[in-house]
């Protein structure tokens, strides 16, 4: 599979959570898939495209919904998790793209999801944890969270912070800063 360097694409997840732990018989599982790719030369961001995902496992707690502004009958009109893995690869080629999101969770969660759902996982090998790079690059003590790089950066927090698509582009927003800040 020949490796494609043209563009990053930015993913960022939304999963049904709940205020402490997991009901009986149900686990996290991704009701929103953010996507903002960049192009790598210019860093200019692309599109933004939000993907709604029907859990299987798992239903949308009051708590979920006071952190994402979605509900259960919004996610009931989503698709399979396996149908939006295939949008992945075949819309974005992420099999072959490198890809980057804010931290390690949505790797983590997709990894979690691909092995409990027994679907061939959506990416490559190549991911950028943009959440480290921003703090290796500017030097701070510790990871800081996507709304405070946005301010370190002064950029805005554009959308609704954690709604996929939206964070997708913000987080899009600071990783194409740092590119171009890298090029100087």
């Amino acid at each position: 599979m020949t490796k494609k360097l043209d563009q990053i694409i930015v993913i960022d997840v939304e999963a049904t959570c709940w205020e402490g732990i997991p009901p009986a018989g149900q686990e996290n599982e991704i009701i929103e898939i953010g996507i903002c790719p960049i192009y790598i030369a210019s860093g200019c961001r692309l599109e933004k495209e939000s993907i709604l995902v029907k859990p299987a496992r798992s239903r949308v707690s009051e708590f979920c919904t006071q952190l994402t502004t979605l509900t259960q009958a919004q996610v009931e009109q989503g698709i399979s998790f396996s149908e939006a893995c295939l949008i992945l690869k075949k819309k974005y080629l992420s099999q072959q793209r490198v890809w980057a999101s804010y931290g390690d969770y949505d790797r983590n969660q997709f990894e979690r999801q691909c092995r409990s759902n027994q679907i061939k996982y959506p990416f490559g090998p190549r991911q950028i944890n943009v959440k480290t790079l921003f703090a290796i690059i500017h030097a701070l003590p510790q990871e800081i969270g996507m709304a405070e790089a946005l301010e370190y950066l002064n950029l805005p927090l554009e959308g609704t912070h954690h709604r996929g698509g939206d964070d997708a582009w913000n987080i899009a927003g600071i990783l194409s800063k740092l590119l171009k800040q890298a090029r100087i």
